[in-house]
């Protein structure tokens, strides 16, 4: 049902998702749903835990790279991992759709994804980055592949700027042109 579901999402978005078309498309009964998640939000949530573990496991092991190509590369996995998990993307940030302090386990996670981009701004930054600069460049870092995530998967990027022969040439070409590789 899970599977179904996070299907539906990519295609469709999640605001159309209904326990209905999850049992249908997952060919169960139209009860079935009910057995595992009490309602919309139970299901959204299970599949934020579920995107936001795939996701850590996708921003880490890049630390033996070099300040700018850590950086690249992890806006190169946060742009893969949008495109690639579209359905679980698609309700992971959406505060309407999981509400973190109701789910400790979720909060966990999604913390702990945000702790891995901390912990490379850290390391890009070096051991005398002050607290503030940290967080800045984690808030840069994250905006910037949150952004270029969002346009790709769902906003009218490749409309405005034409079709995008080489995902990764492109994704790595715009962390180039920002202060992301060059903090100085």
């Amino acid at each position: 049902m899970l599977r179904a579901a996070v299907d539906y999402i990519s295609q469709n978005g999640p605001d159309g998702l209904s326990f209905r078309q999850v049992a249908a498309d997952a060919g169960v009964s139209h009860q079935a749903p009910y057995h595992h998640f009490t309602d919309r939000q139970g299901i959204f949530q299970a599949i934020a835990r579920e995107g936001f573990a795939m996701f850590v496991g996708a921003l880490r092991n890049v630390d033996n790279l070099e300040e700018s190509d850590r950086a690249l590369s992890l806006l190169e996995r946060y742009v893969d991992f949008a495109v690639e998990h579209r359905g679980h993307f698609r309700v992971m940030f959406r505060a309407d759709l999981c509400v973190m302090d109701e789910d400790p386990e979720l909060q966990a996670i999604a913390d702990d994804a945000f702790g891995v981009l901390v912990s490379h701004a850290t390391a890009i930054l070096g051991p005398g980055a002050s607290v503030d600069d940290i967080r800045a460049r984690a808030t840069a870092m994250w905006a910037l592949a949150h952004g270029l995530a969002t346009l790709l998967t769902d906003g009218p990027l490749e409309v405005k700027i034409g079709q995008i022969a080489d995902r990764h040439a492109f994704v790595r070409s715009v962390g180039m042109q920002t202060s992301l590789t060059n903090p100085h």
